[in-house]
Parts: structure tokens; sequence; C-alpha cells
């Protein structure tokens, strides 16, 4: 199987790193929420406790103040006497250690510097228990406040192993949601990979199958439809130059050759010769001339020169392609008229669009009699901006109508004209390189001979007009 057929290994994988993606945010969140419920239940204890504890302490130092030492004896016995929980820790002893209230034996070994909040093991009521401490020194004295926290401790041991079991429960939930996420990613994305591989295997029928959801995917899947159907437009279209090259050129080269050798073989004098070479030489610039105008049909129409478009003034345009032709007009008794606004800006390849004008000036003075008129127009509405070219010739019927754009036609009434068959060509080429289109139409409807009339439309309003 060739490596681009090939699954992509799991580290590899787009899905993958999605899914290790919605892990990681997934456990961040999850943190969050257990730190905010830690902070709320065993952080509400602790703060408490130590806020029980201050208050204690800061109300038997005022005692202390008050009413001397036996007051303070006095208040920590009336306290011991009032917990019913046995939560509260006293011990009052003078400068030499002796115990003179309180309900613990000695002071704890680990009690260091006063003001200090300890977490120590004491011996409270014949258990060792676990214990907040705060010390307080008085003149002689040494004051012990502290509360016992035993229930807390396997409270919060209770609230830890909740907690673990919690996160291992998220992190199982994260890995299947992600192992989810994964499998839809590529589920989505199979069917655009299926027609990828199809197509790299030679088969451009292919196309992505859309879902009705209308999602990311499928427009993705559209876009990559249309840039196929774009892709086998091209290559339909170069096939077709291919065998229009190979069937309609083969006759003029197979002409000039002829001619070439029957001149050769024949010619009597000099002059003879260089009439025929002359002749041949005609040929083969016709020749060259229908391979230029292969070339800018193919540049168009693939867009190539869309990197030459610029801001312009179109009726400047099309008076250079009408003065340019109004000598050929007139050499045929033939009268060009032209409409057009004084200004008329737009962006687009001023080279493509006069080529454009001049090839429809062209046909029109072609296949319009003698005395006849061509009309030049050019009007902007809300469908954007209209170029004409009108004349009073024989027409098209509906049937060469639908066949006058495609490349080397020629209706039967004008294969006795000079000509290759490429001017609408490159004309609807031009059109579709600035999102416009072409349309054909009687240029007066119910007359005899009707005429024809070629527009050319280009969506979209021009540029602000140039400054007079």
């Amino acid at each position: 199987m060739p490596r681009a057929a090939q699954a992509p290994r799991l580290l590899q994988s787009a899905g993958f790193r999605f899914a290790l993606l919605f892990v990681g945010i997934f456990s961040v969140a999850a943190a969050f929420l257990v730190a905010v419920l830690w902070w709320a239940t065993a952080g509400a204890l602790d703060r408490q406790t130590i806020a029980a504890i201050r208050t204690d302490a800061s109300a038997l130092v005022e005692r202390y103040r008050d009413a001397g030492a036996q007051g303070l004896i006095d208040a920590i016995e009336e306290r011991l006497a009032l917990d019913a929980e046995n939560e509260t820790i006293y011990l009052l002893v003078n400068a030499q250690g002796v115990k003179l209230a309180g309900n613990l034996t000695t002071w704890p070994t680990a009690i260091g510097e006063e003001g200090a909040w300890f977490r120590t093991r004491i011996l409270h009521d014949g258990a060792t228990a676990e214990a907040r401490v705060h010390r307080r020194d008085l003149p002689g004295l040494r004051l012990l406040v502290g509360r016992d926290e035993s229930e807390r401790v396997q409270l919060r041991l209770l609230l830890t192993e909740g907690v673990a079991w919690s996160l291992g429960a998220v992190l199982l939930f994260a890995v299947m949601g992600a192992a989810v996420i994964r499998r839809a990613l590529q589920n989505r994305m199979r069917p655009a990979v299926a027609t990828a591989q199809g197509i790299a295997a030679g088969d451009f029928s292919q196309r992505v199958p859309l879902s009705p959801q209308g999602d990311e995917f499928d427009r993705l899947g559209a876009t990559m439809n249309a840039m196929l159907d774009r892709i086998a437009a091209l290559m339909a279209g170069m096939r077709g130059v291919a065998d229009a090259i190979a069937h309609d050129l083969r006759t003029p080269i197979a002409r000039a050759r002829g001619k070439l050798e029957g001149s050769l073989a024949t010619a009597a004098t000099e002059e003879e010769l260089r009439a025929a070479v002359e002749e041949g030489i005609a040929d083969l610039d016709n020749i060259t001339r229908i391979f230029q105008a292969l070339l800018r049909i193919a540049e168009a129409e693939a867009g190539a020169r869309r990197a030459a478009f610029a801001p312009l003034d179109l009726p400047e345009v099309l008076r250079d392609a009408a003065e340019f032709y109004e000598v050929m007009a007139e050499a045929r008794e033939q009268t060009l008229q032209t409409g057009m606004p004084e200004h008329l800006p737009m962006l687009g390849d001023r080279d493509l669009l006069l080529q454009a004008v001049a090839n429809l000036l062209d046909n029109a003075i072609k296949f319009t009699p003698v005395g006849g008129v061509v009309r030049l127009t050019a009007r902007q509405d809300e469908r954007g901006i209209e170029i004409a070219v009108s004349d009073s010739g024989p027409g098209l019927s509906p049937e060469d109508r639908a066949r006058a754009m495609d490349r080397f036609f020629r209706a039967d009434a004008s294969r006795n004209l000079p000509g290759s068959g490429l001017g609408l060509a490159l004309v609807r080429a031009v059109a579709q390189l600035h999102a416009g289109e072409v349309m054909l139409a009687d240029a007066k409807p119910g007359a005899e001979p009707p005429g024809l009339k070629v527009a050319l439309l280009l969506p979209g309003a021009g540029l602000d007009a140039p400054a007079e």
C-alpha cells in the first residue's frame, strides 16, 4: 500500500491530538472544580478552627489583663466545663513549667516561640490526638489554646479519598470522551480521504459525499467538490483543445505542406516559387495565430491572468477598439456606432478585455453586409456592467448559438470566410475570468435578417468614478 494511503500512526493522527487537547482541557476543568470544592470544605474547616482559636486566645488574654492570673485560671476552668464535645485544649503553666490550669498534663515539646501556630500530636484525655494549638506568653505565664482535630483529620482523609476517586473517574471519562472524539473525527474525514485516494488512483469521477448537517466538514467537502469540478472542466478543455488541434489544424498544416511540395515540383520560375513560399508563410502565420489564441484562452480559463487585474476606465478601452475597427468598417461601407457613458471605472485585465471586444467587432464587421450597421455599447445597471456588440447580419440559428462558443466551431454560412472559430471561445474565457458570462441573442427580434447581439456581462459595480 502506498505511504500516502496508510492510516497515520497514533501520535501523527490529528484526531489523537484533538483528543489529547480534550483530555487536557477536561482535566484542568476537573482539577479546578476539585480545588474549589476542597477550598470550600476542608479549607473552610481549617479557617473556622483558626478563627475560633484566635478569638478564644484573645479573650483569655483580656481576662488576664482584667482579673490577673486567678481570673485566667477561672476562665479556663469555665470553658472546660462548658465544652460538651471535649474539643477545646488549654494549658496554663508558670515560668517553672508547673501546670496551673487546663486539660493537658505536660507542655508539648514541639511547641516553639510565642505567637506561632502549630500542628502536633498530644495526649488528650488519655488518647493520642491531632491538635492545632496557638501559644501566647504572659508575664510569668505561658498559655496554650487549641482544638482537637482528630475528627477533622478523619473528615479530611475521607474528602481526599473521594477526590482521588473522583479524579480517577474524571480521567476515565476524559479518555473515553477522547476516544469518541477521535472516532467521530475519523468518521467525518473518511469520505474526504477516500475521495482523495480515488482521485490519486485516477478515478476523477469521485466526489466527497455531503451530509445534511452542513457543518465545517461538509463545507470542506463542498469546496473539494468544487475544486474537483473545476479541475475536471480544465482537463476536459485541455482534451478538447488537443482534439481540436489534432483535427482542425491538421488540414491547414497539410495544405501548407502540400503547397510547398507542389511548388518545389512544378514552379517554373523563381517568381512562382517565391509566391508559393510567401503563401506558405502566410498559412503558417495563421496557424501561429491560432496557437496564440489557444494560449490566451487557456490562460484566461486557468485564471493565470488574474494577477494583471487593475483599475481601468472601460470606455477608454472600448474607444480604442472602435477607433481601430472603424477604418475596417468604412472600407466595407459599413457604419460603426458607439454608445457608452463618459466614464465607467472597473477592475479587470485591460488587454484581455480589449482582445475580447476586438474579436466581437471583427466578427460583426465580417458578417455584416455592405451598408450595414455595427453598434458597440456599454452600460451599467443593477446586474453590473454590460458590453454589447450588435450587427445587422444574418444572425445565428438557436442550434448554432448553442455551439457558437465552442473552440473551432464555425457555422456552415461562415466556412468560406477567414477565421479559426476561436473568437467567441476567447470572449467566453475572458468573461469567466472576470466572473461574468456571454449571452447571444437576435439584435432585432422578428426582423429579417435579425442580426446578432453578443453581450458580455460582468457582474458587480465598478469603482468610484475618476475625478474630472
